[in-house]
């Protein structure tokens, strides 16, 4: 069943007009990963994926990640569109954040662009910022989407939406 879509404020985009199959694509936004006082990821160059029902994850640069403080998880999942993917920690002294992050080292075609990016969970995180405002983690622990004010939902992962 598909729900009724919010209303769309001026400047919002709404994830029901966000298309399935999933699509990725470059994002003018800046982007800012903080935990225990260091910045984890700060970049304008991230890469933004679209479902329908979903708020974006974003991809951000391994070049633009904090030098250090990735390191290979345990475990890997499969996505029907941008293949297979690994997952990450977050190390940072003595703090480890577990599998927080996930990669596609070797994307499908369509999905290319994703190569040497890493997209994080939001939650775990002191502060997770898109141009100044910080995020809400999309509901539901599975998904990955930030939650700003620039978008309209409701979005997947709130009760009742395992089958939208």
């Amino acid at each position: 069943m598909r729900p009724k879509p919010d209303p769309v404020a001026p400047g919002q985009e709404s994830v029901w007009a966000f298309p399935r199959p999933a699509i990725a694509e470059r994002s003018a936004a800046h982007i800012v990963i903080e935990h225990a006082g260091v910045i984890v990821a700060d970049t304008p160059a991230a890469i933004r994926t679209l479902e329908t029902s979903h708020p974006p994850s974003y991809y951000i640069p391994r070049a633009e990640i904090r030098d250090g403080v990735l390191r290979r998880a345990e475990g890997s999942s499969f996505c029907e569109w941008k293949g297979a993917a690994v997952y990450w920690d977050v190390v940072l002294g003595d703090i480890v954040l577990p599998r927080i992050g996930w990669s596609y080292p070797t994307p499908t075609a369509p999905f290319a662009m994703l190569k040497d990016h890493v997209a994080f969970y939001a939650a775990p995180f002191d502060r997770c910022s898109v141009d100044g405002e910080t995020v809400v983690p999309q509901p539901g622990g599975f998904y990955g989407g930030w939650i700003t004010s620039a978008f309209a939902g409701p979005f997947k992962g709130i009760p009742g939406s395992r089958l939208w």
